[in-house]
């Protein structure tokens, strides 16, 4: 992008943010570093709070990006650097998976429980804040935006495949790792626009040239060293902290976790949506879901394979297919819903009673995949004339 882009009005109190979260980042990535040990409920907090710093300054970070490249490209990578936290927590238990099986659960735990999470949650509270807001009844999405709910049709599709053969192995590594390359390589070539950030985004975006590429690259520098050094003693706090009061330590890495790490882009995606610009919330949304059901899922064998030093499958419990299959009919009716580019109501509130059900009652799972998997058949038999639309600018062929 030009360098001659617009200038953005800064309240004081964006700057207060900014200090505030530093400062907030602070403790937690001293005593990861130092090695401090903490009582795991305090740990999960101060670790905790790190990691939401952590992700705020992360997300500043990657949307001033967007002044000095492409839009698209920039939504993909603040989506992606968004959830670095939830990468960041997912991998410390897959690294520990290696060498201690019971740790297995943990990793997917996180996995699933941030996915369904961001669709069966996120989704829905845009539109929902949309209809507040702006008393609209749908959101509707730019023809672009079939990039997104292409890639991650792709990703779903081959998901299945993931429980049935019951692991996790380096050719799902290279397939869902080369679907995320596709996906970004073809959203940096969708058309540029300027950006509208918010909060301390605009402080670093107001900034010459050089001064804000590299106020930038120490946003990024920063956030990525707390993360790096608390991600750690944070996922082993969440444990502690479920055997010490008698939570489930698996809901707790499942959904805690989750929450923690990703709030800053709930949060990112609600300013936009207030000031208006739903679609583009829901796209930053949509597109953390693709890189987390690619990226994510298929860098788990991997980190797996690096750890314990061999080439060896990450296989999965019963348990652990359950999780996945959920997750990934999940998926699958939420492409349905979204492959005619409109959002509404009555689909948002579909997606987040069944969320809400599956989470309150963990024994319904089963019954939830199948009203999933009944519930995208019947969409997308309705939305089966923009199938090949999306098909088309997914994969950039000239109609």
């Amino acid at each position: 992008m030009t360098t001659n882009h617009q200038k953005y009005e800064v309240d004081p109190y964006h700057y207060v943010i900014l200090v505030l979260m530093f400062v907030a980042a602070v403790p937690g990535a001293l005593c990861g570093l130092w090695g401090v040990h903490l009582q795991p409920l305090v740990g999960a907090l101060v670790f905790g709070i790190a990691i939401f710093a952590g992700a705020f300054i992360l997300s500043w970070a990657a949307e001033a990006v967007q002044v000095d490249i492409s839009e698209s490209l920039a939504v993909a990578i603040l989506a992606l650097l968004a959830v670095l936290p939830e990468y960041a927590v997912d991998f410390v238990f897959t690294w520990k998976s290696a060498h201690d099986p019971s740790q297995a659960h943990y990793a997917i735990a996180n996995m699933t429980g941030a996915n369904r999470l961001l669709v069966g949650l996120g989704w829905p509270l845009i539109l929902i804040l949309y209809i507040l807001v702006k008393k609209r009844k749908e959101i509707v999405l730019e023809e672009t935006q079939r990039v997104e709910i292409f890639y991650l049709a792709m990703a779903t599709i081959y998901s299945f495949t993931i429980p049935l053969k019951g692991q996790l192995n380096l050719i799902d590594t290279i397939i869902l790792v080369t679907l995320f390359g596709m996906y970004t390589r073809r959203a940096a070539k969708l058309p540029t626009e300027e950006p509208e950030l918010v909060g301390p985004a605009k402080i670093v975006a107001n900034c010459n040239t050089a001064p804000r590429r590299v106020f930038t690259i120490i946003l990024f520098l920063f956030s990525g060293t707390v993360i790096f050094f608390v991600a750690e003693p944070f996922a082993e706090s969440l444990v502690a902290s479920g055997a010490h009061i008698g939570i489930d330590e698996f809901l707790l890495v499942q959904w805690l976790a989750p929450i923690a790490s990703e709030s800053p882009e709930f949060i990112i995606a609600a300013t936009w949506t207030i000031r208006g610009a739903a679609g583009s919330a829901l796209k930053a949304l949509i597109s953390s879901k693709v890189n987390q059901w690619t990226l994510l899922v298929g860098t788990i064998p991997l980190v797996y394979a690096i750890s314990g030093g061999f080439i060896k499958p990450f296989v999965l419990d019963d348990l652990q297919q359950h999780e996945l299959i959920l997750t990934a009919a999940q998926s699958l009716f939420a492409v349905g819903v979204l492959v005619n580019l409109k959002f509404r109501r009555g689909e948002s509130l579909l997606l987040l009673a069944l969320f809400l059900a599956q989470l309150i009652v963990a024994e319904i799972r089963l019954e939830v995949t199948v009203i999933y998997l009944v519930l995208a058949v019947i969409v997308h038999i309705l939305h089966r004339k923009d199938l090949i639309p999306a098909l088309k600018t997914g994969l950039n062929i000239k109609k």
